[in-house]
């Protein structure tokens, strides 16, 4: 279980990160740079194994989610500097919520609550089908609409399964 935490900025730069001196993968990680409409900067540091919702090439100017284990050792320096777990470019058509959900499909915070149905996709990171229980599992969650119950409730469009 993964404690996901998430910050929404306007994505300010993106450059390379060498991970280690002379590092010869220079390229294959990146920092990307956002700041919120407050002012308030992160940086989060992008590898390969970051999963970027729908597979969008993020640019800069984009507006954008990065998700992050709270729990995960992170260098005390400012801005905060996290490694992106998932990646999500802010639609005005679909939401995202990456958390851990419960055997109920309850959200770790306890905020949302799924109800999937025949149309739901359910796929791997990979784009593969996952026939398995999505309870008791870290979800990637997209959906479009949700009651104004507590806690509110959605019928996703597609469930991403995260496998560690």
């Amino acid at each position: 279980m993964t404690n996901f935490l998430s910050f929404t900025g306007r994505v300010m730069g993106i450059e390379n990160f060498p991970i280690m001196t002379n590092d010869p993968n220079v390229g294959c990680y990146k920092l990307f740079t956002l700041t919120d409409m407050d002012g308030s900067t992160v940086n989060f540091v992008v590898g390969p194994a970051t999963y970027f919702v729908r597979h969008e090439k993020v640019r800069v100017g984009d507006i954008v989610t990065g998700y992050y284990d709270a729990n995960a050792p992170a260098p005390l320096i400012y801005p905060p500097q996290y490694p992106a777990i998932v990646m999500a470019k802010v639609h005005s058509d679909y939401l995202v919520t990456v958390s851990f959900f419960n055997s109920q499909l309850l959200s770790s915070d306890g905020t949302l609550q799924l109800n999937p149905s025949r149309q739901t996709e359910i796929v791997l990171e990979n784009g593969q089908d996952f026939n398995g229980n999505i309870g008791n599992r870290d979800l990637i969650v997209i959906y479009s609409t949700s009651t104004r119950s507590i806690p509110a409730q959605t019928t996703p469009s597609t469930i991403i399964v995260i496998c560690y």
